[in-house]
């Protein structure tokens, strides 16, 4: 079964088109108005091999809030859809990620339980075109919409691009490990018996 997942949204604020591929080459094609936002998309897309689309004409005249909180809602209502019941994946995925001074850590558990621990202190106001503060509410955004548990903590940095690209990083390997099938499971893994 493809484990796949499309879906626009559009309000007055932004019109968002996303297009995921769990089980992809971590191929993208992302379009957001914001370059350093695009450049974490595509990283996000490479490091967890789920191939993204992700199209947006938001209202960056007014600031870069709406387009990149948006994302995150669409972006987890689709990893949310393309993962379905659940059933037969690993759930839990973790990884330490470095990037040059900066280290990263990412811990996920797909439970159905909406949860963000976000310990990461950017020093810079900006990156690139990105507002710093963004990044917490992408993920904030994504784990609501994705019923996820997520802790995201940077143990080591003082380069801020170097610090949030870890984050994406890490964020994609453990989930690469979360969602990745195990033919040893049966079912939602939880005793649960669902998700």
């Amino acid at each position: 079964m493809a484990r796949t997942a499309e879906l626009k949204r559009k309000t007055k604020e932004t019109d968002i088109h996303l297009i995921l591929n769990l089980d992809g080459e971590g191929k993208s094609n992302i379009n957001t108005g914001i370059g350093f936002f695009d450049h974490m998309l595509n990283a996000l897309s490479r490091h967890s091999l789920m191939d993204l689309e992700v199209n947006v004409v938001g209202d960056l005249e007014v600031d870069c809030h709406h387009t990149v909180e948006d994302v995150g809602i669409v972006l987890g209502q689709c990893l949310a859809k393309a993962l379905a019941n659940k059933e037969g994946i690993q759930r839990y995925g973790h990884t330490i990620l470095p990037m040059d001074e900066a280290l990263s850590l990412a811990a996920i558990d797909l439970s159905g339980r909406a949860y963000l621990v976000f310990d990461c202190p950017f020093t810079a106001e900006n990156i690139g075109d990105l507002k710093s503060e963004m990044i917490e509410e992408f993920f904030y955004a994504l784990t609501s919409n994705a019923a996820m548990n997520l802790h995201l903590k940077l143990l080591s940095g003082n380069n801020n691009h170097h610090m949030a690209e870890a984050l994406f990083k890490s964020f994609a390997k453990a989930l690469s490990h979360a969602i990745a099938p195990c033919d040893k499971i049966k079912g939602a893994w939880s005793t649960k018996g669902s998700l």
